[in-house]
């Protein structure tokens, strides 16, 4: 069970973690429980722990120890059976040297410590999470895959990856996106059946991508407009009002 705490208001976290009872809270109309119970026998993965208040820090360290919850609101503890996996991409040594994270919490995950190296430090991966995106993302896109040459895979594991793996996964729904991969000068071919790239010293208007982009995962769709709506992220009246200016039907 997954929970970003970078990307949930610091507010909302605790409840969020440990469920909270009816009236805990404005707006708290039911009561709700948390991820701890929702997770109970299984692991509870807390990505980017570093973004945790200071006074929640204290109360995950005791749910950590004494194995208890308390909900929100509520003055009876449950028992709780969970694997805790926490990530984050900053350095906990600095956070904690800076006053921002609990030395004993940190010593208390830190149980069994994985230390992934950026991915510019580790070259010999891009070509094999280049594979794995065009795959999935063309999959989830309904568009076809793209084929990356020698060269272009050479170029890019000589590229530092300032972003790291989301700046290389958003490389790649780009390029398929716009049909062919192109990074720092570096082009790719394409495989029979689809479009040809257009060259280099002509850009294709913003506009065009996207009717191009948007017909096609269209015609994925038989012509359902709702499914191709919820594949492009759009809503279907968005979807109709640009097929009616293309002339679209």
């Amino acid at each position: 069970m997954p929970l970003n705490c970078a990307a949930i208001a610091p507010e909302l976290i605790e409840s969020e973690l440990f469920g909270h009872v009816r009236g805990a809270y404005t707006g708290a109309t039911s009561a709700r429980e948390g991820l701890f119970l929702y997770a109970r026998g299984g692991t509870l993965f807390l990505d980017e722990i570093a973004e945790m208040p200071l006074a929640l820090q204290a109360r995950l360290l005791r749910v950590l120890e004494e194995r208890r919850i308390r909900p929100v609101g509520s003055e009876q503890e449950q028992e709780v059976d969970v694997r805790v996996v926490a990530a984050t991409n900053r350095s906990l040594e600095e956070e904690v040297a800076a006053g921002r994270f609990r030395p004993d919490l940190y010593h208390r995950l830190r149980v069994v410590e994985c230390r992934l190296p950026p991915l510019r430090e580790r070259p010999e991966d891009v070509p094999m999470l280049i594979h794995h995106y065009v795959r999935e993302l063309a999959q989830q896109l309904g568009l076809p895959p793209i084929e990356i040459n020698t060269a272009c895979l050479h170029r890019l594991q000589a590229y530092d990856w300032p972003g790291n793996v989301r700046e290389l996964k958003n490389l790649v729904e780009r390029s398929l996106i716009m049909g062919y991969l192109c990074h720092d000068g570096c082009a790719t071919t394409m495989p029979p059946a689809a479009p040809t790239p257009p060259s280099s010293d002509t850009h294709e208007p913003l506009d065009q991508v996207e009717k191009r982009h948007c017909l096609h995962v269209l015609g994925v769709c038989g012509g359902n407009k709702s499914e191709a709506a919820r594949r492009l992220g759009i809503s279907r009246k968005t979807l109709e009002r640009k097929c009616l200016a293309w002339g679209v039907q």
